[in-house]
């Protein structure tokens, strides 16, 4: 019981580091009102844009330290905070079946229009769906955001990933 306890502990440990890392890094992604706004748009399962985004965010820093691939951290959460700023319900009949190919640019454009954006940055947002984007990533924080994106999708549309995880570090929600 007490092994059990323990790595709860290191596991809450953990958790806290990523929120911290978040913050001190994306903390004027997370304070802007557009930001906010993603928590009404649904992203897989019951999960919104918005707790997807910050699940991406946390599993990349975990990759990145896991595998110790060097990615600048700044720019990695960044990146994975913005990748899915497509600020839109892509559910609904307007959006199509095309979404997953068109939204990289829409989202590329709408962080463009808010915040001062690295190359780096760029790159995560325009190629995180390859894929179907045909160019694939050129930096590593860009493989990265890619990889957690592929992986927290998956586990948010067979609804083994919930909301639970991704509410740790949410600024006013």
């Amino acid at each position: 019981m007490g092994e059990l306890v323990s790595n709860r502990t290191v596991n809450n440990d953990k958790f806290e580091e990523k929120n911290a890392i978040l913050l001190e890094y994306g903390r004027q992604i997370l304070e802007s009102d557009n930001f906010k706004q993603t928590m009404a748009h649904m992203q897989h399962g019951s999960m919104s844009v918005y707790h997807h985004s910050l699940n991406v965010a946390r599993y990349s820093i975990a990759i990145n330290r896991y595998f110790e691939l060097g990615a600048i951290e700044k720019e990695l959460i960044r990146g994975a905070l913005l990748h899915d700023y497509f600020l839109y319900d892509w559910h609904t009949q307007h959006h199509g079946k095309l979404h997953g190919f068109y939204h990289p640019g829409i989202a590329l454009r709408n962080a463009e229009k808010e915040y001062h954006l690295s190359k780096r940055e760029k790159d995560i947002i325009r190629k995180h769906m390859w894929p179907l984007t045909i160019v694939p990533p050129l930096c590593r924080e860009a493989w990265i955001v890619t990889m957690a994106d592929k992986y927290c999708s998956l586990l948010e549309t067979i609804r083994i990933h919930n909301r639970k995880y991704a509410q740790g570090v949410t600024m006013n929600g």
